[in-house]
């Protein structure tokens, strides 16, 4: 499917072929920056692939050779112009980020190019994240005289660490892939030829296993980050579903019968 980012701009690509669902930020004379329309649609099509039953792993990427520079700066004077109009925005930002952050698919970053701002964001809320050996990180509201969401904040300080999450944004300084695997906000670097294989590569190894049983260790590890008591008991809840589900049956006969087990999320 094709979701419109605006009717003047380029597409927000999404697609989902035997389990995997791909959304690619297609804006690349802007170095993918994300429009206010887009971040509607991008809430839209991870609320479509959540409701979509094929659909197990979803990659984020950006097209050609950037993941994303962040919102789109030039819209800022409409949409981002004071106080009022900036809760407006950010709560849009937030809505969108926290559709990453909640949806029931595990989800992996592809980033090439600049990681910038929202994209850092969009980046931070994946569950996995890998990039080529060029990509460059950068959080630059200081530089901008803004505030970064608060949810958000939450993300980067969960995938990079306190320490790095005030230094990206007290500074607004840029790091390269080396330093962003260093403080574990990637998983791994990869040639820039095989980004996008590594990452369905990755996508596919999560599309084989139990879907109740990966919805529930997300839980788990979100559970475990934020210590609310509500997290918790989610987490708990969606334990139990696995040991009621028919997989968890599928799994111990695979496992008796030395077989792959074939999961069907139930």
């Amino acid at each position: 499917m094709t979701v419109p980012a605006h009717p003047s701009e380029p597409a927000l690509r999404v697609s989902c072929t035997d389990g995997v669902a791909t959304i690619i930020l297609s804006r690349p004379g802007k170095m993918n920056a994300v429009s206010q329309a887009m971040w509607r649609d991008l809430i839209a099509a991870i609320e479509k692939l959540d409701a979509d039953d094929t659909a197990r792993v979803m990659i984020l990427r950006g097209a050609g050779d950037n993941f994303c520079a962040g919102a789109d700066i030039s819209e800022f004077e409409t949409v981002r112009r004071d106080a009022e109009t900036a809760r407006v925005y950010e709560a849009l930002n937030a809505e969108a980020f926290a559709a990453i952050r909640n949806t029931r698919l595990p989800t992996v970053a592809a980033i090439s190019g600049v990681c910038f701002g929202g994209g850092f964001g969009l980046a931070a809320a994946c569950d996995l994240r890998i990039s080529t050996p060029d990509a460059l990180f950068a959080v630059p509201a200081a530089r901008l005289g803004l505030a970064y969401p608060v949810e958000a904040m939450g993300d980067i300080v969960a995938t990079a660490g306190a320490q790095m999450a005030r230094y990206l944004t007290f500074t607004g300084a840029r790091i390269d892939a080396a330093r962003a695997r260093e403080c574990g906000f990637l998983l791994e670097i990869v040639p820039t030829d095989v980004l996008v294989s590594r990452a369905q590569e990755i996508a596919t190894m999560l599309a084989a296993n139990a879907p109740l049983s990966i919805r529930a260790s997300k839980a788990s590890i979100a559970a475990a980050l934020s210590c609310r008591a509500g997290d918790v008991s989610q987490a708990q809840d969606l334990g139990d579903i696995t040991f009621e589900s028919a997989d968890y049956v599928e799994g111990r006969l695979a496992f008796r019968e030395r077989r792959s087990a074939r999961f069907q999320g139930r």
